[in-house]
């Protein structure tokens, strides 16, 4: 009769397995980040309207997914199905609107980090659902998150700004030499939670792996359409302030495209299903804390090191705090979580409108 395995031993060999799905991971990341840097600078040098670019960028994304995944093949999709994910892609495009905004005006670090404020949602669903043990470590948490945000629109990541650097004045090619203050850091905030709040509407309605791709094309397809009217408007009103022609960015533009809607939506479908690893996490923060650090040194920004760990810090924090469940029980790190982090299989939530 064979004795059971040691646990450390089991342990051991699930890590190993895991090792290469979390090198995927970090560079799927780094390849998304690297987009939204490029987004930058190509929106900051040449003035380029953020709607018009983004919807560029979603046309061909949408045509793509469409062809992945074909959600017309394959067993037929419910109207319960279909008309959320339509709805969602409402959302979407929202989402990306208020995204490019904050991140044209806050720059890639404030508005990569913004992004991780839809942990907010912990408390709302403590608030809701009656978690009344974990009720305080969640406003804990929503606190440390705003003090948080409110450093980073203080600018305590950038050296010409940031308390802990004794530079004067840093030579970059991008600076922000005012503080930008709360309101303009709330659009970056708010689209965060819009991420947030698009991701748990897809995992209700896609209960399976492969009907969440198929489920996802149809979101961003309506995104796409819901943005095109928006883009339309934003052209002609464009046009008629100005006559220039705007130098085109192949790079921005393809690094959008494949990285920065594309890939990372695979990417995180896999953190999500085999690392139990979801976006609003410290884990997934940390790894985007890494990459940050590399593309603000190669992009030669404005930046802060000391400022910028000490408020992704409190930021991992207030995530952790807000986004706790019930870690005693020891089958949750069987379970993959839904939503980010907040809102658990347990939860009984009402049916999406149909």
């Amino acid at each position: 009769m064979m004795s059971p395995r040691p646990i450390s031993e089991v342990r051991g060999s699930s890590n190993f397995r895991q090792t290469p799905l979390q090198i995927i991971h970090i560079v799927g990341n780094f390849l998304r980040i690297w987009s939204v840097y490029s987004m930058y600078r190509y929106l900051t040098q040449t003035g380029a309207s953020v709607i018009l670019f983004i919807f560029s960028c979603l046309v061909p994304s949408s045509i793509l997914f469409l062809l992945l995944q074909k959600p017309w093949k394959g067993r037929s999709l419910s109207n319960t199905q279909v008309v959320p994910s339509v709805i969602n892609g409402a959302i979407t495009a929202l989402y990306f609107i208020l995204w490019g905004k904050g991140l044209k005006s806050c720059g890639p670090l404030r508005a990569i980090l913004a992004e991780y404020s839809g942990a907010v949602l912990g408390v709302l669903s403590a608030v809701l659902y009656g978690r009344r043990g974990h009720l305080w470590k969640k406003v804990g948490g929503l606190i440390a998150m705003l003090a948080s945000f409110y450093f980073l629109s203080q600018g305590w990541a950038l050296a010409t700004l940031s308390p802990f650097s004794f530079k004067d004045s840093l030579d970059s090619e991008v600076q922000t030499e005012q503080v930008l203050g709360m309101s303009k850091m709330m659009v970056p905030i708010l689209a965060g939670i819009l991420s947030a709040l698009r991701r748990v509407i897809a995992r209700r309605v896609s209960l399976k792996n492969q009907l969440k791709r198929r489920l996802h094309a149809i979101t961003i397809a309506s995104a796409t359409s819901f943005l095109f009217p928006v883009a339309m408007w934003d052209l002609i009103i464009g046009s008629s302030d100005s006559n220039m022609e705007l130098p085109f960015s192949a790079w921005a533009f393809l690094s959008t495209v494949l990285f920065g809607i594309i890939l990372v939506f695979y990417v995180d479908s896999i953190a999500e299903e085999k690392l139990h690893m979801v976006f609003s996490s410290p884990r997934h923060l940390m790894a985007a804390a890494g990459c940050i650090i590399v593309m603000e040194i190669a992009y030669k920004m404005d930046f802060s090191l000391a400022g910028f760990l000490i408020c992704s810090s409190i930021l991992g924090i207030g995530i952790y705090e807000a986004t706790t469940l019930e870690r005693g029980r020891k089958d949750s790190l069987q379970k993959p979580e839904i939503s980010n982090g907040m809102l658990d299989d347990e939860l009984e939530m009402p049916s999406l409108p149909t």
